[in-house]
């Protein structure tokens, strides 16, 4: 990848470091290029990602905002808010992708000129979330490659009135997260586009607010405010608003005086319109000039994105198109596009590419005129620029550079100091930039560094300790509601975790530093290889006698499903972190080599997590004063959740069943006074929970309970739930609409009533919808972050009704549920 020094400074940047990098460079110097060879040769797990849906597609990545889930508003860097956003349902991320942040090396976010510093920030907010660091983006490695001379992030005044609190302006270099990151700018220097040094110094100058008088009066010779080039000269105008262009198009195709035809494009899958290449119906005529809007995908490369040329035969296959200077028409046939998104491969665990949508319709578009927004990246070998209303940042700049040389270009308007939009803090970070570049002695210190860093968060055991210190404070806050032996196991072992990991860790990986910190390579450094294996045998019993034995090989049961919940929660992250550690330090117990081991520790963070459940036979009798009966209750509770459909925790809780164990209670007067058995649960249970008893107490010969059954014909029945009668009555065999007529009910609700026994698997889904219509919903829900159910019925059509997709949200979200659990 050595095209020059500059790129393969940066590739081994990419390659042997985790240094942050702003990969710039004036335009045509080769940065997209770069990016795509990089995307085939890098060995690092990356994904790449792009703040607009065009540019994203160019870039054969996704959006920001959709990968993320992050919104278009402002992003503050406020604790409190950052909190409530990442928990808000609509910001939570799928497994899937929340697998690829665990896993990921690098992320490359292309056009970083246009990414606002506050969105820089929730990018680190959610790599810091999911990956449980504190480091800055979670120690993903960033490239970011953009040209800031180019255009601006969009920041309304209102929206700059709140983030001006926090930031100093808003461009990425502002970005909280990377001023606390280290990071280099690497300048591409050599240009690929222009070869006319005096242009080049020209534009040079522009770049840096410095544009001479002379140079200015040598651009201004190229002014023709009456120029009207024929049609033949293949000149295109490059304007500052839409509209302008928009405008001229349509008047030069108005003129020709040849038919009209109209080509449809060809949308399959996902493919959102704000991602269009060019327009979905795309309106031409023989002699109209236009623009290649992709680069050709047969081998013969006949046209390259922003090629200009005139059509010479259109039918419905097929576009001739005849370019100035080329001996030969090119026969211009569909090209498609592809929109993607990233999953891990299950057998490889691979970050793989996997086409949600694509876009086929000829890449061509009117091209008498185009905004210097859109020009971004292309270049025109002959430009008429109209910038007298440049009101950006960059605007000039761009517009200019898209030529080729100063021949082939026309000014509509004067160029004058004015209208040379310069920001003055662009201008500051280019400066420093230029004059503090890396050197290849950084690179050596940052390879070394990067290697040292890995190991020492290796050893770091805070974060696990930190888990298991609030694993035991919880139960500690809750004695009697679990059972297991979890926490008796993790409370024996809390201090040894601090004492012979933690302090040992820190001391190590102090150690590691003082020795190492000058070693000119760690691979092969013997005396370093041999500290790491002993390192190594020391830690790996202790992780798995002081944390995964009492957190992983044990076990927990509650009835408070908020404690449940928290339990569980802290238990994946102290199983994951130990796991991924325990990993490591088994490899590096042979060696340590920096690509296998980030290769094994990223797909170690991938393996899934499941926790013992409590044995059957489980020994009761440290809690209950009849373990046997309160074996009874347990049975008698899962059979009645099952009867009911519902939670174990909704019949009664194992607090009230330890106290009906050690009270025996003999008639209801008895069970009113048991904590947690009010008066509806006695009416549900009583009955029930006092002949258990009684029959209990009889076969083990204990006192005889008074005839607690007199009562049994003044019991009034179990009132059976609303939904419940729709349930049996479906399972009747009644139908929907009868079941609505004979309940005096609303379709609606009785749909409702049977969605929840679909969603909990007692009712199948192809009852109530076909099988074609559920594959199609089914895959829609798969690739889509589904927040409203409006959405999804505008995108599949009159042919899917609201019911069915409710039915098919409720299967979708119950398979979810199991391939998770």
């Amino acid at each position: 990848m050595a095209e020059n020094k500059e790129l393969k400074l940066a590739y081994d940047y990419i390659e042997n470091t985790n240094t942050n990098i702003f990969l710039t460079g004036k335009a045509g110097t080769g940065k997209t290029t770069f990016l795509h060879r990089l995307r085939q040769e890098s060995l690092k797990r990356m994904i790449v990602v792009a703040p607009t849906g065009v540019a994203a597609i160019n870039a054969g990545g996704v959006t920001i905002h959709s990968f993320f889930q992050l919104g278009f508003s402002p992003i503050l860097p406020d604790e409190e808010y950052q909190n409530k956003a990442k928990n808000a349902p609509e910001n939570r991320l799928r497994k899937n992708k929340i697998d690829i942040i665990k896993s990921l090396d690098l992320l490359v976010i292309d056009e970083i000129s246009m990414v606002r510093a506050d969105l820089l920030d929730g990018i680190d907010s959610v790599l810091r979330h999911y990956r449980s660091s504190k480091l800055p983006f979670g120690g993903v490695q960033l490239l970011m490659i953009g040209d800031l001379q180019q255009l601006p992030p969009v920041v309304k005044q209102e929206e700059w009135s709140i983030l001006s609190r926090f930031y100093e302006t808003e461009f990425f270099f502002s970005s909280r997260a990377l001023k606390k990151s280290p990071h280099i700018c690497i300048e591409l220097k050599h240009i690929y586009r222009q070869t006319d040094e005096s242009f080049i110094r020209i534009l040079n100058e522009i770049r840096n607010n410095q544009l001479s008088d002379a140079s200015r009066r040598r651009l201004n010779a190229n002014y023709k405010p009456d120029f009207d080039p024929d049609d033949k000269d293949a000149y295109i105008t490059l304007s500052t608003h839409n509209r302008k262009a928009e405008e001229i198009n349509e008047i030069k195709l108005e003129k020709l005086e040849t038919d009209k035809k109209s080509f449809t494009a060809s949308i399959d899958g996902q493919f959102p319109d704000y991602s269009f290449p060019t327009l979905e119906e795309l309106e031409l005529k023989k002699g109209a000039q236009v623009m290649f809007v992709k680069n050709d995908s047969q081998s013969a490369k006949r046209y390259y994105n922003g090629k200009i040329g005139v059509i010479t035969f259109m039918n419905k296959d097929s576009i001739s198109v005849k370019c100035e200077g080329d001996e030969d028409v090119i026969e211009v046939e569909k090209e498609t596009w592809q929109n993607i998104k990233f999953n891990i491969n299950e057998e490889s665990k691979e970050i793989e590419e996997e086409v949600i949508g694509s876009f086929t319709q000829f890449p061509l578009k009117l091209a008498w005129a185009i905004t210097i927004h859109k020009s971004q990246g292309l270049t025109f070998e002959k430009a008429i620029i109209d910038a007298a209303s440049a009101f950006a940042h960059g605007q000039v700049y761009v517009a200019l550079s898209r030529c080729k040389s100063l021949e082939g270009m026309v000014l509509k308007t004067r160029i004058n100091p004015q209208g040379i939009i310069c920001d003055s803090s662009v201008a500051s970070f280019n400066k420093a930039m230029q004059e503090n570049p890396p050197k290849q002695e950084d690179l050596y210190k940052a390879k070394r560094d990067y290697q040292l860093s890995l190991l020492k968060e290796l050893f770091d055991m805070d974060l696990v300790y930190h888990y298991c210190y609030r694993l035991n404070k919880v139960f500690e806050a809750y004695p009697t509601t679990s059972q297991g032996d979890c926490k008796e196991k993790l409370k024996a072992v809390i201090n040894q975790i601090k004492s012979e990991l933690v302090k040992v860790g820190q001391q190590f990986a102090n150690q590691l530093f003082h020795m190492f910190g000058d070693s000119a390579n760690l691979e092969n450094d013997k005396l370093f290889q041999e500290r790491l294996h002993k390192a190594c045998q020391y830690f790996i019993p202790k992780l798995e006698l002081y944390i995964l034995e009492p957190v992983h090989e044990s076990y927990f049961d509650t009835d408070n499903q908020a404690l449940e919940k928290t339990v569980k929660e802290l238990r994946l992250q102290i199983v994951e972190l130990t796991r991924v550690k325990l990993a490591c330090m088994l490899y590096c117990q042979h060696g340590f080599v920096l690509k296998d081991f980030l290769e094994l520790k990223a797909k170690e963070h991938l393996k899934t997590i499941s926790f013992k459940r409590m044995p059957k036979q489980e020994d009761y009798s440290a809690v209950v004063d009849y373990p046997e009966l309160f074996k009874q209750l347990k049975d008698w509770r899962y059979a009645k959740a099952d009867a009911l459909n519902t939670g174990v925790a909704s019949i009664i809780s194992l607090k009230v069943m330890v106290q009906i164990c050690n009270s025996l209670p003999q008639n209801k007067m008895a069970l009113k006074k048991i904590k947690g058995m009010g008066s509806k649960k006695i009416d549900e249970f009583g009955l029930e929970l006092l002949k258990l008893v009684d029959a209990f107490k009889k076969e083990n010969n204990l006192s005889q309970a008074p005839d607690i059954f007199s009562s049994a014909q003044t019991e009034t029945p179990k009132k059976v739930s609303s939904k419940e009668q729709s349930f049996q009555m479906f399972k009747e065999g009644k139908s929907i609409p009868v079941i609505a007529a004979m309940r005096d009910l609303t379709r609606s609700t009785i749909e409702e009533h049977l969605t929840y026994y679909v969603g909990i698997n007692a009712l199948p889904v192809s009852s109530f919808v076909e099988d074609e219509k559920l594959d199609n919903i089914m895959a829609y829900f798969d690739t889509h972050e589904v927040h409203a159910l409006n959405d999804a019925k505008r995108d599949l059509g009159k042919d899917v009704s609201m019911s069915d997709l409710r039915f098919v949200l409720a299967h979708w979200e119950n398979v979810k549920d199991q391939k998770t659990n």
